[in-house]
């Protein structure tokens, strides 16, 4: 059960990975990486996580409990923020890409090139 949150961050890389690699269309794309990056979210929340550990923002517990690290909880959520402005930006990217060529196809996209 300890390494149950490893085996979800390495399902949800290699789900993400494969949606990438096996897409034909820009914001399936898109959301591929949405899903890759929420196995970050998992990773970080897992390293940080201890068994029976309090939140370390309370001035009555003593130096020898256990804790949870808020470091990484921190990170979590500036991934959040990271991953909401580069999913906003690559859609905008896509619909550019629709509207000026007229279709959303990363290979015909690809073979544009001047």
């Amino acid at each position: 059960m300890r390494y149950l949150p490893y085996f979800v961050v390495a399902w949800l890389l290699a789900v993400g990975l494969y949606g990438i690699v096996t897409s034909r269309h820009i914001v399936h794309q898109v959301v591929s990486l949405v899903v890759m990056q929420s196995s970050t979210y998992v990773l970080l929340l897992a390293v940080g996580y201890r068994t029976g550990g309090v939140a370390p923002y309370f001035s009555d517990i003593s130096r020898h409990t256990r804790t949870v690290d808020p470091v990484v909880q921190a990170l979590a959520l500036t991934d959040v923020v990271v991953e909401g402005a580069v999913t906003a930006l690559l859609l905008a990217f896509a619909v550019q890409a629709h509207k000026r060529f007229g279709t959303a196809d990363p290979q015909k996209l690809a073979q544009l090139r001047g």
